[in-house]
């Protein structure tokens, strides 16, 4: 990175520290820090949407998939837009039945609190660890574009001579990406998240446009060219009809499985309904789900398209760089963009794709962190005080514990750079399999009546117990993971209702 790119991400990560202090001043309570008021408008909230559930995982990733694939990844996405229908049908009219500041709170009002506290409490533990890894992933990313430049090597070796220089670059890059974040957001709240989510969003695209205009117009033939190449390697294939529940983005899985995961994390999951939380009616909630999805429709289109011309460029030329993502004559998928990145863009641009890394890393940070906070606060200490306190004590609360889980994710990135690939993935999949427990037991409050708070408790050990054998002992793919788990915790806790129904509802307080 040359002093100019350099400039460009000093200028983005100084500015969206600048737009969190700016609102910083209409703060007076957790309510604005955590729902903004229920205030935002429709159209910001769908931004912030569509900004969160892209990590830098996803801009880098995706792009790998189409390199080594084809577009099947797509029916996923198509199942994801069958979710986020769901999710608008059963679950958006119940948050807007009182003052919510958690998802969470809705299963104490139904189950009582220790199913609340429970739920929120896996909430954040995955949380912080998912996405402690997800920031050491968009670290890797960030060294790597460091060390692309001899002048970064040079200055790693000469401050830090007896460390791995890569080592060394991440640890930098983690810390600033998590400082710039946790600064942000401990100052302006969701009302910062989401507005700079809304920047991030376009940061993130336009830098993925210009990276796919300079790709394009390197492939000799253009798309000409691009149509010939892709379609004699069947590119474009989208739909896979194999059934196979170990073998992932098949039809099945892409549409069944995406629909449960888009429902149980769009639907039941803090970071995403805090979205929800923050709108001024049900009906423009619906609108912010609803038009998201198309937007995400289309930004994987992009993304795969991107993929696709990455293949095209990199089979029709005899390029040096193909050497940085292969190893052993295996293609590292999760490199093959970010080498093309910095070895294509010119001066100033490499700043903004920078820069677009890091806003789609920070948009999940920064929800994370609030989202985090909100759950802590809202079903732990608000309850713990009983609200005695000022509204100036719980806002500093509230800030203070956005700050520690920033900490704490910055930490758990760190401890990654010990840890094998492996490990990564591992930690990163117990999200998938809590999700689903998550989803059965918001299924039983929603469906039924008649089921308790202990039915609920059983239900969600044994959907745990159940998906830890999923998980270790079977090649199940991760895309049915909710689903098999949310179906495991919902029948469970019938179960239990039904075979024993005067213990399950013994001491049962009313809601």
């Amino acid at each position: 990175m040359t002093p100019l790119d350099l400039a460009v991400l000093t200028v983005y990560l100084v500015g969206t520290v600048a737009l969190g202090a700016w609102f910083s001043r209409s703060q007076r309570d957790v309510k604005d820090y955590f729902v903004s008021g229920r205030r935002l408008p429709w159209w910001a909230i769908m931004g912030s949407i569509v900004a969160t559930e892209t990590s830098t995982v996803t801009f880098i990733s995706v792009p790998g998939l189409a390199y080594a694939g084809d577009f099947r990844f797509l029916q996923l996405v198509i199942g994801y837009l069958v979710g986020r229908v769901v999710v608008v049908l059963l679950f958006v009219p119940a948050y807007f039945r009182g003052e919510l500041l958690t998802v969470y709170q809705l299963l104490g009002q139904r189950f009582g609190n220790s199913v609340k506290r429970l739920v929120s409490g896996i909430f954040i533990v995955t949380r912080s660890l998912a996405d402690g890894f997800r920031l050491f992933a968009t670290g890797l990313v960030l060294a790597a574009l460091l060390l692309a430049s001899p002048r970064w090597q040079a200055e790693a070796q000469r401050w830090f001579p007896t460390s791995d220089p890569m080592v060394v670059m991440l640890v930098v890059s983690l810390s600033v990406i998590a400082a710039a974040t946790i600064l942000y957001t401990y100052l302006g709240g969701i009302t910062a998240v989401i507005w700079t989510d809304v920047v991030q969003l376009t940061v993130y695209l336009v830098g993925a446009l210009v990276a796919a205009t300079i790709l394009f117009n390197d492939i000799p033939g253009g798309w000409a060219e691009i149509a010939r190449t892709a379609n004699a390697a069947q590119k474009f294939r989208l739909f896979d009809f194999t059934w196979d529940i170990a073998r992932d983005y098949t039809f099945w899985s892409g549409v069944v499985g995406g629909a449960f995961l888009t429902t149980a994390t769009h639907g039941t999951d803090q970071l995403m309904v805090q979205r929800y939380l923050c709108s001024a009616s049900p009906r423009d909630a619906r609108l912010a789900l609803l038009t998201s999805g198309a937007v995400v429709f289309l930004q994987f289109v992009l993304f795969l398209g991107i993929g696709t011309m990455l293949y095209v460029y990199y089979t029709g030329s005899q390029a040096p760089e193909v050497a940085q993502f292969t190893v052993d004559g295996r293609v590292l998928t999760d490199r093959v963009f970010p080498t093309f990145i910095v070895t294509h863009l010119p001066v100033g641009l490499l700043g903004l794709v920078s820069a677009a890394v890091f806003a789609a890393a920070m948009s999940t940070l920064s929800s994370s962190l609030n989202s985090s906070a909100a759950a802590a606060v809202g079903d732990f200490y608000l309850p713990l005080t009983e609200g005695r306190r000022s509204d100036t004590h719980y806002l500093r609360v509230a800030r203070w514990t956005t700050a520690f889980f920033g900490v704490v994710q910055l930490l758990v990135a760190l401890a990654a750079i010990r840890l094998s690939q492996t490990v990564v993935n591992e930690v990163l999949g117990i999200a998938s399999f809590s999700n689903g427990v998550v989803l059965g037991v918001f299924l039983l409050g929603t469906l039924t009546t008649h089921v308790s708070e202990r039915a609920a408790l059983v239900g969600i050990t044994a959907g745990t117990l159940l998906m830890l054998v999923v998980k270790l002992a079977t090649p199940i793919s991760w895309q049915w993971y909710v689903l098999i788990g949310s179906v495991a915790t919902f029948v469970s806790g019938q179960l239990v209702t039904l075979v024993l129904p005067r213990w399950t509802h013994l001491g049962n307080r009313p809601s």
